[in-house]
């Protein structure tokens, strides 16, 4: 029978305007495979840039996306946007769908790109889909004391002989990384090899202004996690508290990574709810899927706004 994780965490939330977006909410479909590809020590690359694309990659449309956070997400123009997926309705654009995002590389290099705090990832690891493609996933981790926002990372696949096969931007499920935690970056690849290697480059982890009002303090209560006998599926469940003495939240995010009996990272999930009052708490109950292997723990982050 599968172990039941307890836990209780504490972590920075967040009121106020939203910011955009990270990549994916919806959870990712549960099944096993025998043909896993690990990378527990990364290539990874540390630079002031981006690295660039010589060509357009592909982007899994998720709830609440727009055009205009897309183009900011990713640098490019919305006429651009728009020019390279003209069958895209901008106003009612459908969850699942896929876009291609094209190449921002001479952008990139004329902007003047914020140095990222130095941030250690402490894996990358690349699951493969029966359809041909791969999840992968850059396990960050935040060992500051300070509050960090918009983390984002550039995932490229190299062949044996280190040719570039595919390079997505991959993002945080929060848009906050808080002290002493760790959030996977992830990203889809479709038709991807299950041979190749993934290489990660810390593109941007920005230092919270001292003082800003965004993100308040709000900790969660009885979280559980109920993994079923095959390890394929956990059920999540608990409580978000926002004290008395706090202003008001409009909006809760919370991440939900799953990890197998070795630690790498093998599903993550974002739930989002609604607001929370002053003295309040909000009630969460959703589910993770694991991908290639069984779950053995789920770890919980939350951020509002």
């Amino acid at each position: 029978m599968r172990n039941i994780l307890l836990g209780c965490v504490l972590f920075l939330t967040a009121c106020g305007s939203p910011s955009n977006p990270p990549a994916a909410g919806n959870s990712i479909q549960p099944f096993h495979t025998s043909t896993l590809e690990d990378i527990d020590t990364p290539n990874v690359i540390f630079a002031d840039t981006p690295l660039p694309t010589s060509t357009p990659f592909t982007y899994v449309i998720q709830e609440g996306d727009t055009i205009s956070e897309l183009a900011e997400k990713f640098n490019v123009s919305q006429d651009d946007l728009r020019a390279v997926n003209p069958e895209i309705n901008p106003n009612s654009m459908t969850i699942g769908a896929t876009i291609l995002i094209p190449d921002s590389s001479s952008s990139i290099a004329a902007a003047s790109t914020p140095t990222p705090v130095p941030l250690p990832i402490t894996q990358a690891v690349c699951h493969p889909t029966p359809d041909g493609g791969q999840w992968c996933f850059a396990l960050v981790h935040n060992d500051t004391s300070d509050l960090l926002e918009n983390v984002s990372v550039q995932i490229t696949l190299v062949d044996q002989n280190s040719v570039v096969i595919a390079s997505q931007t991959a993002f945080l499920p929060l848009d906050i990384l808080p002290p002493n935690s760790s959030l996977p970056a992830y990203i889809f690849f479709p038709n991807a090899s299950a041979n190749s290697i993934p290489q990660v480059q810390l593109l941007s982890a920005l230092q919270l202004n001292t003082g800003s009002s965004r993100y308040l303090p709000v900790s969660f209560d009885n979280t559980l996690a109920q993994i079923d006998r095959g390890g394929h599926i956990a059920q999540l469940s608990g409580q978000v508290y926002l004290p008395a003495e706090s202003k008001a939240a409009t909006q809760v995010w919370i991440a939900a990574v799953a990890y197998d009996g070795v630690g790498r990272v093998i599903g993550v999930r974002r739930w989002e709810g609604g607001a929370i009052e002053p003295g309040r708490s909000v009630t969460f109950n959703f589910s993770i899927a694991g991908i290639g292997s069984s779950i053995d723990s789920v770890d919980f982050v939350v951020q509002a706004k």
